[in-house]
């Protein structure tokens, strides 16, 4: 179906002419005399870029200009300016057309100023689209959990979600830390800007630098033309730093420079450039002991952790498995397969090194090798998730021939686990399979915080 274009001139030769040469490249054109008519056509539905005359009787183009994008803002408008009219185009541009075309115009500048503009007004609609589904998919209610360790994931994200504080997400890897940062975006002041998310730990060392802050044309070798960094296209927006941990010392003192003067300065530049990106950032190192091992910054510790959310394993949330289960089940087909006990079983046995995603990908593989059609078994699982992992059974702790109290099982269990990390609490937090908050509670709880 040809696109469809709303023509709009109070000059009949210069409208005849132009509509035959839209017709003739294939458009469905719509013809007005003035913008009262052209916004009467506009909104009658179906249009898919405006052209119009600035100078025209009774609503002029800008006017015309004003009302489509009050009704649409994804709308593509070109306007036709007279000859050194150059400040009424720049005013055109500021209200919100995308391009504007110099009288008298060529039939290939025309037909180039039209394609252009169907590509942006298809852009715009499919960025509009993916932002809606975004929405859906990044909401707090998409994050799959009931646990008490999701529960007090979600008390800490509904308190800083109208926040620009900074964030430092906290997990092993897998454990979903990317999608909690997309839903702290997509929650807050900034959801209509970009989200930008980069791996430190896959660019190498060399190119880091070039990739967070840009870089002009020339700056190294292989630098043929200027590009923009990270912290550019997530102006406005959030920019997450994922794994964080792993950048280079000399190049963790810049990025704290950025991130207390909100400047950046691209490589091979001579001038900073203002940046305003809200800054998210994951790990899953302890980077209490990276900083005693002097390989982390403190000052850009405290920088970036200014919230700080531990996103908990897989095998300290079990009682999430079931959902999901089921979640990954429906997204990736299987809605109308049932889970069979055993099969359940054996997820809620293994222990997990991979989390969530590991999850993810064992449920697709059943669903692909399954046996019965209508349902999944332990015998479509791999050998390694029904055969659990070593010390994953019921009889972790051996119970005393006199008994004892569980008070005392969870004091000695926390004492080791702070004697193995060296006091360190995430660490050992992790060793317990709890979050960092949890174990704080009950070394209070306990007496133990002098531990």
């Amino acid at each position: 179906m040809p696109e469809r274009i709303l023509l709009a001139d109070d000059d009949p030769s210069l409208l005849r002419v132009t509509e035959k040469q839209l017709t003739d490249a294939g458009f469905e054109v719509v013809t007005a005399g003035d913008g009262l008519d052209a916004l009467a056509s506009f909104d009658e539905g179906g249009v898919d870029l405006v052209l119009t005359d600035v100078q025209m009787p009774g609503m002029d183009g800008l006017e015309l200009l004003a009302e489509i994008k009050r009704r649409d803002v994804t709308a593509a408008v070109v306007v036709i300016t007279a000859h050194g009219t150059v400040e009424r185009a720049v005013e055109a541009m500021k209200t919100g057309a995308f391009d504007f075309l110099e009288k008298p115009f060529s039939r290939e500048r025309l037909l180039a100023a039209v394609s252009r503009a169907l590509d942006y007004r298809s852009l715009a609609t499919e960025n509009l689209r993916l932002r809606s589904e975004l929405s859906d998919r990044f909401s707090f209610d998409s994050i799959v959990g009931g646990s008490a360790a999701m529960k007090e994931v979600f008390r800490s994200l509904g308190r800083i979600a109208g926040t620009d504080a900074a964030v430092l997400l906290t997990g092993e890897s897998g454990t979903g830390k990317e999608l909690v940062a997309r839903a702290i975006h997509h929650h807050g002041a900034r959801a209509a800007g970009p989200f930008v998310a980069l791996n430190c730990a896959a660019i190498p060392e060399s190119l880091l630098e070039s990739e967070l802050f840009g870089h002009e044309r020339g700056a190294f070798t292989g630098a043929t033309a200027a590009r923009p960094g990270r912290f550019a296209e997530a102006d406005g927006g959030t920019l997450l730093l994922d794994e964080i941990g792993e950048m280079h010392p000399d190049l963790q003192a810049k990025l704290l420079r950025v991130l207390q003067d909100g400047e950046v300065r691209p490589v091979g530049a001579t001038e900073n450039r203002q940046t305003d990106a809200r800054v998210i950032a994951s790990t899953n190192r302890d980077l209490d002991a990276a900083i005693a091992a002097g390989a982390f910054r403190e000052d850009l510790y405290y920088r970036i952790a200014v919230v700080t959310i531990e996103v908990p394993p897989l095998r300290a949330r079990r009682d999430d498995i079931p959902l999901l289960a089921n979640h990954f089940l429906g997204k990736l087909g299987g809605a109308d397969v049932t889970i069979a006990a055993d099969f359940l079983s054996a997820l809620r046995g293994y222990r997990w090194p991979g989390n969530v995603r590991e999850l993810e990908n064992v449920i697709q593989r059943a669903l692909v090798l399954r046996r019965d059609p209508g349902e999944l078994a332990a015998e479509d699982l791999p050998d390694r998730v029904r055969a659990g992992s070593p010390g994953d059974g019921d009889d972790v702790v051996g119970l005393p021939e006199e008994g004892i109290t569980l008070a005392a099982v969870e004091k000695s269990l926390i004492r080791q686990a702070l004697a193995r990390t060296d006091g360190n609490r995430s660490r050992a937090a992790r060793l317990l399979g709890i979050t960092r908050q949890t174990l704080l509670y009950r070394l209070d709880k306990h007496g133990l915080k002098d531990v």
